[in-house]
Order: structure tokens, then C-alpha cells, then sequence
């Protein structure tokens, strides 16, 4: 039974290991196991392989599928045109330089072939001209609304100084020399509301346009012969009027309903009537606006004609005695 037995038991590890797999040896490259740093620097050194042995090959991938390649459609020439005429600056107003329309943003040329808006500062429609030595009213843009030119020596005014100015608002020529104003200069300005002349040699008021709310003439040489009889009956807006200084004799009358200060200080006026504000045939009018009226410095009493004031709501400064 013995002898059995180990027979059966060499027969199963026989068969064990003839069904077992078989393991292959590792083989270890022997060059290059044992190869220190600069013996692998000669060993994979690539730079003297010739490129015909080179096993590397470089293409060019196709899409998948049946997709035509995109190309971009060539730009037509009249794009290209006007991206060339994009590239010319502008002014702010688009148009270009070498347009017409470039004397609009500096305004017409004086005199000297120079534009006004080189010459002085224009801001949107107003215009300043101020202490530039001036001798004349320069040529202004046709949009001007405010004109200011103090403090030059400017002498007369013309009649087309200001010709064809519709939008023009306010007119200011302080501390010039003027002395001769063409009888048209302010008249046909239809939206004039502000009229500035003090500190000149003006002799001669020329007609002023209704549309007046504002005018101040103080020192200058108009005299007793420098307003025109009922110079202002109709400016019914007109609501400052100064006339200091300018060697006057009389108040010029009829002074407009709504006028509320009128400055006539440093004058010449000896006298004044009762109907000079009020009006003696109605003795309850009350002339509510005209609340600041000036006549100190001159050689009135304004004592002897009490009568003149009843309507006033405020009394004139002035002499008493």
C-alpha cells in the first residue's frame, strides 16, 4: 500500500509540473547596466545619425469624414476702400480737414486771414475776445449767442459787425474806446436781450431793439443830446437800465412798465416832474417794480417834488437837501 500510495503522489507532482508555465529569463542590457553618466552621454547621442536613417516621419492628418475644408472668402477692394476713408481724423463735428466745413469749427477768418477761433476762445456759442488789443470787432461764427470784447481798443461799431447774427444774446464791449456806432448795428438783432457799452467815449446812443432786458451804458459821454427822445417807451421787457456817469441833464422818459432799477448817479439832472414814475392822473396807480432807482451825485433836491415818488414802492437815493 505504501509503494501504492507514492506512486499515485509522484504521478500528481509530475503532472503539476509539466502543466506549470514557463518563465523566461530577464535579460538586462549588460552595455548599458553598468554604464556610468558619460558613457550614456555617447551612448544615445543622436546628432550624427544621418537623416535618411531617421525612422521618424512627420505628416499631415486629414479631417475625418467627408468635410470640405473653410477658407475665408478673399475681401473685396471696396472694403478695403473704405476702411482707408474710416482712417481719415475727423473733427468733432465729422467732417474732415480738408472739407468747407472746417472754417465752422474755427470760425471765419478776420482781417489778417487768421480764424477768430485761433485769435480768441470760443466755447460752444460764446465767444471770447477779452483783453486781446483788438481795434475792431472781429468776423464771428454764425451760431455766436454771447460776444464778450473787453478791454481792447476797439473804436467804432458797424452795421455789419453783427449782421446775420440771429442767435446772438448778449453783446459786452466793456472798457474800450469806442466813440461812433453805426445806426443798424444792434437793430436787426431779433434775440439781443443783454447790451454792455460801459467805460467808452460813446456820444451817440444809435436805435436799440426791443427785445432789450439789460442795458448798461454807464461812463460815457452821451450828454444831453445822446438818448433819443422815447429811446426806450418800447422795450417792455427791459428790466435794468444803467446811465451813470455820462453827464446826463434830464431822466429819459417814458421809462418801461417793468423796469425795476434804474441808475442814473454822477449825472447832471437838475429837475424832475411829478409824472416822472407815477402818473398824477390816477392816483392809485402803484409802479410795483421799479423798486431801485439811483440819482445821488446829482444837483437835484429831491425834496421839492414829493409827489413824484407816491407810486414807488422804495423812494430814489439822492439828495434831500
Amino acid at each position: 500500500m505504501k509503494a501504492l500510495a507514492r506512486l499515485v503522489l509522484g504521478l500528481v507532482i509530475f503532472d503539476a509540473v509539466v502543466t506549470a508555465p514557463t518563465l523566461e529569463p530577464i535579460n538586462y542590457d549588460s552595455e548599458a547596466y553598468d554604464a556610468t553618466l558619460e558613457d550614456l552621454d555617447n551612448l544615445y547621442n543622436y546628432e550624427n545619425i544621418p537623416i535618411d536613417q531617421a525612422e521618424i516621419e512627420i505628416a499631415t492628418m486629414m479631417p475625418s469624414g467627408n468635410r470640405e475644408l473653410l477658407t475665408p472668402p478673399p475681401q473685396p477692394e471696396e472694403a478695403e476702400e473704405e476702411e482707408e476713408e474710416e482712417s481719415t481724423p475727423r473733427l468733432i463735428d465729422g467732417s474732415s480737414p480738408q472739407e468747407p466745413e472746417f472754417t465752422r469749427v474755427l470760425g471765419p477768418h478776420t482781417n489778417e486771414d487768421f480764424p477768430t477761433c485761433l485769435l480768441c476762445t470760443c466755447i460752444s456759442t460764446t465767444v471770447y475776445c477779452d483783453d486781446h488789443e483788438l481795434d475792431a470787432i472781429p468776423p464771428l461764427p454764425p451760431n455766436t449767442a454771447y460776444f464778450y470784447s473787453r478791454f481792447n481798443r476797439i473804436k467804432k461799431i458797424n452795421r455789419n459787425d453783427f449782421a446775420s447774427l440771429d442767435d446772438l444774446r448778449k453783446i459786452d464791449l466793456t472798457s474800450n474806446v469806442i466813440s461812433e456806432i453805426d445806426e443798424d448795428a444792434f437793430r436787426k438783432l431779433p434775440q439781443l436781450r443783454e447790451l454792455v457799452l460801459r467805460d467808452n467815449k460813446i456820444r451817440q446812443l444809435p436805435e436799440l431793439p426791443a427785445t432789450l432786458t439789460f442795458i448798461d451804458i454807464s461812463n460815457n459821454r452821451l450828454g444831453r443830446k445822446g438818448i433819443k427822445q422815447e429811446a426806450f417807451k418800447d422795450m417792455y421787457d427791459l428790466h435794468h437800465l444803467y446811465l451813470t456817469d455820462n453827464n446826463l441833464d434830464h431822466i429819459p422818459l417814458p421809462l418801461p412798465e417793468n423796469l425795476r432799477a434804474l441808475h442814473l448817479q454822477n449825472n447832471n439832472i437838475l429837475e424832475m416832474h411829478e409824472d416822472t414814475f407815477c402818473n398824477v392822473k390816477n392816483v392809485t396807480y402803484i409802479r410795483k417794480a421799479l423798486e431801485d432807482i439811483r440819482l445821488d451825485g446829482n444837483p437835484i433836491n429831491l425834496s421839492k417834488t414829493p409827489q413824484a415818488y407816491i407810486c414807488l414802492p422804495r423812494l430814489p437815493i439822492g439828495s434831500l437837501v
